[in-house]
C-alpha cells in the first residue's frame, strides 16, 4: 500500500459489504445498486457506467473478487483499493461507457474514487448516496477564444479536456480581439472586454456544450483590457485591468442571464495582467503588472478583497487555473519569459508555492481546467505559441504537451465547464 494519508493524517478505514450480483461481475469492476422501480432487480449489485449520470446515486463500490450472476460477492465502499493496473495518480475516476470500468474526466458523473499510485484508488464512498463530482458540471470542454494572431482574431476553439489532442474550431467571438477574460458556468462561457486597436466593453457568451458564434452579453462597467476573470456556477467576476489607467474595479455578472456587469467591490492593489481562478466558493486573483499580491473575496457576496498571500515570483501576464481546493498560476514574464508553475489552497491563505514548470516559457498565455487537470494554452515567447501544456493539479510536477491550438495566438482567453469553480 503506498500509505496515503489524507483524512487528517491517517490511512482510511477500507469497509466492505455484500451484495448480491444481478449479472456477472468481474474482480474491480465498479458496481451500483439498482433502486426500486428501474428495469433491474432492486438492491442487487449491477455494473456501473456512464448512465448513471442522472441516476439516484447508488454507486456502491468495486468487486474485490469475481461474482457469478446470482451469487453473493464483497463489494468495497471506502478506503483504498488496490489490484488496478495503469492507474494516473492525483487523478480522479468516474464511470466510463463500458461497464464495470473507469476513467479520467468525469462529465457531471458521480466520482469513483482518486488514484493514489498507478495501483491504488481512494474511495471517497460509503455504501448507499455519495459525493457527487460536477453536479453543475457541462461535458468537460476547454474553450479558447480571440487573441493576436498577425492581426486581432475571433477565433474560438475548444478541446475535450479528458483527451490528449488539438482543438477544433468551436465558431468566432461577436468582436475581434485581444487582451480580454474569460469565465464560466457549467453551460455558458462569457468573454468580457479586451482591445482590438480601441478598449471594448463588451461581454459576449458562447454555450460550451454547442459549437457557433459568440452571442451579446452585454458591457462591463468601462471599456478595458487586461481584467482578470473568475466564476463559480452562478456569478462572473472581472477584476482590474487598464482604461488608459490600472485599475482596482471588481465587477460582476450572473452567467445565467444577459446584462451589464453590476460593481462588486475593489482589489487591495491597482493592476492589470493579472490571473483569476475560483472554488465554488472563492476568487483568487493573482499578481500583474509590478504586483506579486494575491487577493480573494466571497464570491456570493460584494466587498473589497482581502489580502491572501503573495506568488512566489513576481511576474504578469500569466494563466491561471483551478479545481475545487488549488489554483495554479502559470509562465508569465518577469523582464524574461517565465515556466514557473505555483500555486495556493483556495481555501486556506498564504504564499503560493513551487509545482513545476510549462514545457515551454512564455506569457499572455491562457488557462482552464477541469477539478483534476488544468491546461495552459498558446501565449508569447517572442513568437507565437500554439501550445498546449497539462499539469494534474492534485499532483506537483512539469507540465506535459497536450495538443495544438487550432491557430498560433498570443493574449487569447480560455475557461471550461467543468471547472473548481463548479
Amino acid at each position: 500500500m503506498s500509505g496515503y494519508t489524507g483524512f487528517g493524517g491517517s490511512t482510511p478505514t477500507s469497509t466492505t459489504t455484500t451484495l448480491v450480483a444481478g449479472e456477472e461481475i468481474a474482480n474491480r469492476d465498479l458496481v451500483f445498486v439498482a433502486p426500486a422501480g428501474g428495469s433491474e432487480t432492486a438492491g442487487t449489485a449491477y455494473k456501473a457506467d456512464t448512465d448513471l449520470a442522472s441516476a439516484s446515486l447508488w454507486v456502491a463500490g468495486f468487486a474485490t473478487a469475481a461474482i457469478s450472476a446470482s451469487a453473493s460477492g464483497e463489494v468495497q465502499t471506502s478506503g483504498i483499493l488496490d489490484g488496478f493496473t495503469g492507474l494516473v495518480a492525483g487523478e480522479v475516476y468516474y464511470p466510463s461507457s463500458v461497464a464495470g470500468t473507469i476513467e479520467i474526466g468525469g462529465i457531471g458523473l458521480q466520482s469513483a474514487g482518486i488514484a493514489v499510485s498507478t495501483t491504488e484508488l481512494l474511495i471517497g464512498a460509503t455504501f448507499g448516496p455519495v459525493e457527487v463530482i460536477n453536479t453543475t458540471g457541462g461535458i468537460g470542454r476547454a474553450v479558447f477564444a480571440g487573441g493576436y494572431i498577425a492581426d486581432w482574431s475571433n477565433v474560438i476553439d475548444y478541446v475535450a479536456i479528458a483527451s490528449l489532442s488539438n482543438a477544433v474550431d468551436f465558431g468566432d467571438l461577436s468582436v475581434a480581439r485581444a487582451g480580454h477574460s474569460s469565465a464560466a458556468s457549467g453551460t455558458r462561457g462569457l468573454f468580457a472586454g479586451g482591445a482590438n486597436g480601441a478598449r471594448l466593453n463588451t461581454i459576449d457568451y458562447v454555450t460550451i456544450a454547442s459549437t457557433g458564434n459568440a452571442t451579446d452579453f452585454g458591457d462591463l462597467s468601462a471599456q478595458k483590457r487586461y481584467t482578470g476573470a473568475a466564476a463559480n456556477n452562478t456569478r462572473a467576476l472581472f477584476a482590474g485591468g487598464d482604461t488608459g489607467s490600472t485599475i482596482n474595479v471588481i465587477d460582476y455578472v450572473t452567467i445565467a442571464s444577459t446584462g451589464n456587469t453590476t460593481d462588486f467591490g475593489d482589489l487591495t492593489v491597482a493592476r492589470k495582467h493579472l490571473a483569476a481562478a475560483a472554488s465554488r466558493t472563492r476568487a483568487i486573483f493573482g499578481g500583474g503588472n509590478a504586483v506579486n499580491v494575491i487577493d480573494y473575496v466571497t464570491i456570493a457576496s460584494t466587498g473589497n478583497a482581502t489580502d491572501f498571500g503573495d506568488m512566489s515570483v513576481l511576474r504578469h501576464w500569466f494563466a491561471a487555473a483551478a479545481s475545487h481546493t488549488r489554483a495554479l498560476f502559470a509562465g508569465g514574464t518577469t523582464g524574461s519569459n517565465s515556466d514557473v508553475i505555483d500555486y495556493v489552497t483556495i481555501a486556506t491563505t498564504g504564499n503560493a508555492a513551487d509545482f513545476g514548470d510549462l514545457t515551454v516559457a512564455r506569457y499572455q498565455v491562457n488557462g482552464a481546467s477541469s477539478t483534476s487537470r488544468a491546461l495552459f494554452a498558446g501565449g508569447t515567447t517572442g513568437s507565437n505559441s500554439d501550445v498546449i501544456d497539462y499539469v494534474t493539479i492534485a499532483s506537483t510536477g512539469n507540465a506535459t504537451d497536450f495538443g495544438d491550438l487550432s491557430v498560433t495566438r498570443t493574449e487569447s482567453a480560455g475557461c471550461s465547464d467543468i471547472h473548481g469553480g463548479l
